[in-house]
């Protein structure tokens, strides 16, 4: 038998290793906003998901003045380019998943809520990025649309953990930080049926990702801080995430190997800039060496097994 870990991405995300011609790639519908640094944004979408086996179907919603170290700005496109964009290729192309990344305004999260109605079949992964470069009433405005129409439609809400804490829990009071659990119980009282906390801090610099519902840890992933800053991780998380859900693994089995497969593009992540390290996503293209597979092999058995948790459609609700 063939070990997975051998494997490129674009080969386990296919569960077809035999070269058939007969397998074609699932159909990812992206919303996010183009990045020129290639760190995140939509640059990062495409790659992540071509990288691991997907067909990416990219609806730009705006545009970053940015580079690998920071947003200087941003500049959104009008709702109805974003709508008409996203209407023409669901016309032609059938979408197996849907990931909303920053959609720039108020406006166009309403749009892209109204498209997702129409699939409601199709399951909505959601990342919600930083905001804190961004004006204030602008953050306000967009997080409460979000909130408001768009989190009744996420299947699986992707998010840091500090990131999440502030938007979700803004009146928090305990000593303690709140848990995944936590998080996931404030997110499904918008109808969140699956939240996915990244980078909660363990002792001797590890992180944790936990996989929740209200009701139970679903599964979690430990992995070793690295001493770096990257951009760019959590678009490629999400998007690896809603790719491999894309191509009918179950949500535990596409989050094991999307964590997995993130831990090996920030290992294998470079700096092209001035700025901070970007994933490489196309790590396991690069020339082979032996101790590659060891490592690989490694950071997959690292990550506890997510198996047995079956993507629901989400539930239109507003």
């Amino acid at each position: 038998m063939t070990d997975k870990a051998s494997l490129p991405p674009s080969e386990i995300i296919d569960g077809e290793d035999d070269g058939s011609e007969e397998a074609t790639p699932a159909c990812v519908l992206v919303f996010n906003a183009n990045d020129p640094s290639g760190a995140g944004g939509l640059t990062a979408d495409i790659t992540t998901i071509a990288s691991v086996g997907g067909h990416p179907v990219a609806v730009a919603c705006g545009a970053y003045a940015r580079d690998t170290a920071q947003i200087f700005d941003h500049f959104s496109f009008d709702d109805e380019a974003v709508t008409e964009q996203a209407r023409a290729v669901l016309e032609d192309l059938p979408v197996q998943a849907i990931k909303v990344g920053f959609l720039g305004s108020a406006e166009n999260v309403s749009a892209v809520a109204e498209i997702t109605t129409d699939y409601d079949e199709v399951p909505v992964i959601a990342y919600m990025p930083n905001l804190s470069w961004w004006r204030e009433e602008l953050i306000d405005e967009y997080l409460d649309a979000f909130r408001e129409l768009l989190l009744p439609q996420t299947s699986v809400l992707v998010g840091n953990h500090s990131t999440l804490w502030r938007w979700l829990l803004p009146d928090w009071n305990s000593d303690r930080s709140p848990t995944a659990r936590d998080l996931a119980r404030a997110a499904s009282d918008m109808g969140v049926p699956y939240t996915l906390v990244t980078g909660i801090p363990l002792p001797e610099q590890f992180v944790e990702n936990v996989l929740a519902s209200p009701q139970m840890v679903l599964g979690t992933g430990k992995f070793e801080l690295f001493d770096a800053t990257f951009s760019g991780a959590g678009d490629t998380l999400s998007a690896a995430l809603t790719a491999l859900v894309a191509a009918g693994n179950d949500l535990g089995e596409a989050t094991s190997e999307a964590l997995s497969y993130l831990d090996r593009c920030l290992d294998a992540g470079f700096r092209p800039g001035m700025g901070h390290i970007v994933p490489d996503r196309m790590f396991w293209a690069q020339p082979d060496d032996d101790s590659d597979t060891e490592e690989e092999e490694t950071a997959i058995d690292e990550a506890q097994a997510l198996e047995g948790f079956v993507m629901p459609p989400h539930d239109t609700k507003h």
